[in-house]
């Protein structure tokens, strides 16, 4: 089998890299090359944080239409749970994940970006979700997490019309968290990779309950919510990590955390 998806590290910051040229379609092997990388991620001690990256001209087109365009309803029963899955794979590594989004990211590739914890695109970048032109919706967490990312109404929107917006359409609705200004082949990858290396050294644990609490906090009402952040924060008291923290603002001294 041809390798499209791999995990690279490099001083604690891991690297989700696509690269099936020419658009990295989204076939059911790459769905499962995802899903392995993000375990990786999520298992290695080495990885601190991750970076979602599609290479320097295009992050993800959207899924093999080549593939779906044979497949029964029995077929999509199963391939869209084996999907959903293997992206939900990537939303629940438990460390901070940004994707770097170069030229177009569409469909499931505007779905996986969405799994990330934070979105940095190219001036150039284009995202939609145009599943509606092929006579279906996204089926990989496009209505879902993109009505909790930017709000019902523009999610409808984007997704009753299949239209794309560019970079600084999708920075003011809140799709980018950050456009890169900069025309330089992988500036893109290193303003995400820059974000990303802050957390190398920091405090694993606490960050690990934090993308916890945020994320499990949207799915339940207020005081839920609040109930799990509670616990969250004092269990963090057991943590060695605290104690260094702790002690280290009390001496004015900068923190070496132990990730424990």
């Amino acid at each position: 089998m041809d390798t499209w998806v791999r995990l690279e590290v490099e001083d604690g910051v891991g690297t989700i890299r696509l690269d099936r040229p020419p658009m990295n379609a989204l076939d059911t092997a790459m769905q499962e090359q995802i899903r392995a990388a993000a375990r990786e991620a999520t298992d290695r001690d080495d990885v601190a944080a991750v970076v979602l990256y599609g290479g320097e001209r295009v992050f993800a087109a959207g899924a093999d239409i080549k593939e779906m365009l044979a497949m029964s309803y029995a077929d999509m029963e199963v391939r869209s749970r084996g999907l959903t899955s293997a992206f939900d794979s990537v939303a629940r590594i438990p460390k901070p994940v940004v994707a770097a989004i170069t030229g177009y990211a569409l469909g499931g590739g505007c779905e996986l970006a969405l799994t990330a914890d934070r979105r940095v695109g190219a001036a150039t970048a284009r995202l939609g979700q145009p599943e509606i032109k092929l006579g279906v919706i996204p089926g990989a967490g496009g209505t879902q997490r993109l009505a909790r990312l930017v709000g019902p109404s523009v999610a409808k929107d984007l997704i009753f019309t299949g239209r794309m917006v560019d970079a600084a359409q999708a920075r003011a609705v809140g799709l980018l968290d950050e456009v890169v200004e900069d025309e330089a082949p992988d500036a893109v990858y290193a303003a995400a990779r820059a974000w990303a290396a802050q957390f190398v050294g920091g405090p694993a644990v606490a960050l690990r309950a934090a993308k916890s609490a945020v994320d499990r906090g949207l799915d339940v009402d207020l005081g839920t919510g609040l109930e799990i952040e509670r616990q969250s924060f004092a269990a963090l008291f057991a943590t060695q990590d605290r104690t260094i923290g702790m002690q280290a603002f009390v001496d004015k001294k900068p923190p070496r955390f132990e990730g424990r």
